[in-house]
């Protein structure tokens, strides 16, 4: 019998979403005390300037991926006054891009979502193991 990864294409959407879903699964049974990761300053430099105001520290991260992780399974998307503010401006500079083939267009975002969830699942992987360092647990 194949296994659950061995069914997908290798660079599947489906695996790449599933692998973050499994680090953040691993990092909440990894980390049963949070709240030792607040006052720990993030060395992570996030790309977004929202990020690094709600991201001062690791507890902030870790609240962070959970939040993602939870929006990726269940495919709803909420939509606030500051996050619309900011798709806005996106919209301007990515202009250009519209008059574009769609399939090109297509590829180009299938290209940054896949970036985005490696990203993530990286960073998901380094805060566990910034948990086991604190805790004095190392593999």
């Amino acid at each position: 019998m194949q296994s659950a990864e061995a069914k997908y294409n290798k660079n599947s959407l489906l695996l790449t979403l599933k692998r973050y879903s499994s680090a953040v699964s691993d990092m909440e049974q990894t980390i049963l005390l949070p709240s030792l990761l607040r006052d720990v300053p993030s060395d992570e430099v996030w790309d977004s300037e929202a990020a690094e105001e709600s991201c001062e520290d690791l507890y902030e991260n870790y609240l962070m991926l959970k939040a993602i992780r939870n929006t990726v399974e269940s495919g709803l998307i909420p939509l606030d006054d500051h996050k619309t503010k900011n798709i806005t401006g996106l919209n301007k500079t990515l202009e250009p891009l519209l008059n574009t083939d769609p399939e090109a267009l297509f590829r180009f975002h299938l290209r940054g979502l896949f970036s985005v969830m490696s990203d993530l699942t990286k960073k998901t992987k380094s805060l566990t193991e910034k948990y086991k360092d604190i805790i004095g647990i190392s593999n």
